[in-house]
């Protein structure tokens, strides 16, 4: 006996122009933060470290969500799960918008990730109410629209910030946000929700590996700080130990693992992600140190750059990353995934050894810091084809989501050592770190890049002969 779903209901283009503006909204408010990091740690007394932990903390929390969307998505429909989802990222804005303190504005911060998961439920949703050849083309205007966003947040949140208040950079975009969520309920037909997965959901290993991640992001937090407080930064070290071996336990025993430990045995997935997580640990550290060299003080270096000229000096990167996905796909079907690869990684660590060497006018950060964001991309790219393509199709959810969660480690080791680095180098009762952390953390993040070409060397070129 054979079951017949109810058709899809067709959707008109007000409900893909509903979808476009939450994606520009969610993109505004995930990339306030970036620019406005010195201005934050300024205001709220933040040491460096503390900062770094800010940057990171919304793209943890979406690597855990991710795949808990995608498996409710299914079960559920995806557009319920998707307004439930932004309904948690408006609380998130409006608690960041509210914060009087860093406890607070990270809470904030931790329930916006959930925006991270909403976003692939957008794509599910269009999939499911339009033709193949619609659906491509409104997918391509929703992924826009977040890099416009992106780059629309990353322009306003320094004057808003500097004219009003760090409060209302969080708020506006927020404000979008149920706006376009109110719409997307409104105009968005409902989904069928599909069969319930008989294999549940890997609770225990999701708590396990958040313990991981947050644990993981302590320990690098607290680094600086290791002569004044050595037992609790040994006990982190304890518990961080013991959570990574409680979570591969669970992990080779689960039906429905978060991550098949399995899959990652491969030598071609584990490849794949021990170079994301080098690559993306040098795009990390760059990341962070460029917007606090700008803002810097100091004696000879640092350009004492305000939240809302750092987010224009900031723009050229985030045009280089958004250039980048397309540049990669086509070098990557052209050249294979090897070449492609090979390229990024020399550019980026050449690219930030020669800023550790060269940063004494603001045209050189602002061209180190676009070279460093479009080698990322490309290797990004590359790693996701060639992932994909290692695998069963049934598989490619599983392997891309490995994928992600080595990209979220590679940025937030490489985000907390940048955080660190300054930390240990800011006298005490000073707000300027020496410029020789700097120097010092560009070295590290293109020295460790550079180790990634020992394991290209041992990749399949990607081009089909």
């Amino acid at each position: 006996m054979t079951t017949t779903l109810d058709p899809p209901v067709p959707i008109g283009k007000a409900a893909v122009g509903a979808l476009g503006l939450l994606a520009l909204s969610t993109g505004a408010l995930e990339s306030v933060v970036s620019p406005t990091i010195p201005l934050l740690e300024r205001e709220l007394d933040m040491s460096q470290s503390e900062g770094a932990l800010l940057s990171i903390v919304l793209l943890v929390t979406g690597a855990l969500i991710t795949p808990l969307a995608g498996k409710f998505g299914d079960r559920y429909g995806g557009k319920r799960v998707l307004i439930r989802l932004m309904a948690v990222v408006a609380v998130g804005g409006t608690v960041s918008a509210l914060a009087p303190n860093l406890p607070v504005l990270l809470l904030g911060q931790v329930l916006q990730g959930a925006m991270v998961g909403a976003l692939p439920l957008s794509f599910i949703v269009v999939r499911k109410n339009l033709p193949p050849g619609e659906s491509r083309v409104a997918i391509g205007v929703v992924s826009g629209l977040f890099v416009g966003g992106g780059m629309v947040g990353m322009l306003s949140a320094g004057p808003v910030a500097e004219e009003l208040s760090r409060h209302w950079m969080f708020a506006l975009p927020t404000i979008a946000v149920i706006g376009a969520t109110l719409l997307v309920n409104r105009l968005m037909p409902s989904d069928q929700p599909g069969g319930s997965d008989d294999a549940g959901i890997d609770w225990p290993g999701l708590l396990l590996l958040s313990g991981v991640l947050v644990t993981l992001m302590l320990v690098l937090a607290l680094a600086p700080e290791a002569a004044s407080q050595p037992l609790v930064l040994g006990a982190l070290v304890v518990f961080l130990a013991v959570f990574v071996t409680g979570w591969v336990s669970v992990e080779r025993r689960a039906a429905s693992p978060v991550i098949n430990l399995h899959m990652l045995a491969r030598p071609a997935i584990w490849k794949a992600c021990a170079l994301t997580f080098v690559i993306c640990l040098g795009t990390s550290m760059a990341a962070y140190l460029v917007p606090q060299l700008l803002d810097e003080r100091g004696d000879g270096y640092g350009f004492s750059a305000g939240a809302t000229e750092i987010g224009f000096l900031l723009l050229p990167g985030a045009v280089a990353a958004t250039l980048a996905g397309p540049l990669g796909g086509i070098g990557d079907r052209r050249f294979g995934s090897r070449a492609v690869v090979n390229t990024g990684v020399v550019m980026m660590a050449v690219s930030l050894v020669v800023l550790a060497s060269v940063h004494t006018e603001v045209w050189h950060v602002v061209v180190g810091k676009a070279l460093i964001a479009l080698a990322n991309g490309l290797c990004v790219t590359a790693m996701m084809t060639s992932t994909a393509t290692a695998v069963d199709a049934k598989d490619t959810g599983i392997a891309t989501s490995l994928i992600l969660v080595s990209r979220v480690l590679g940025y937030a080791v490489g985000g907390q050592l940048g955080g660190a680095l300054l930390t240990a180098a800011t006298p005490s009762g000073s707000e300027v770190a020496a410029e020789s952390a700097y120097v010092t953390g560009f070295v590290a993040a293109g020295v460790v890049t550079s180790l990634a070409l020992f394991v290209t060397r041992t990749m399949p070129k990607g081009v089909k002969e």
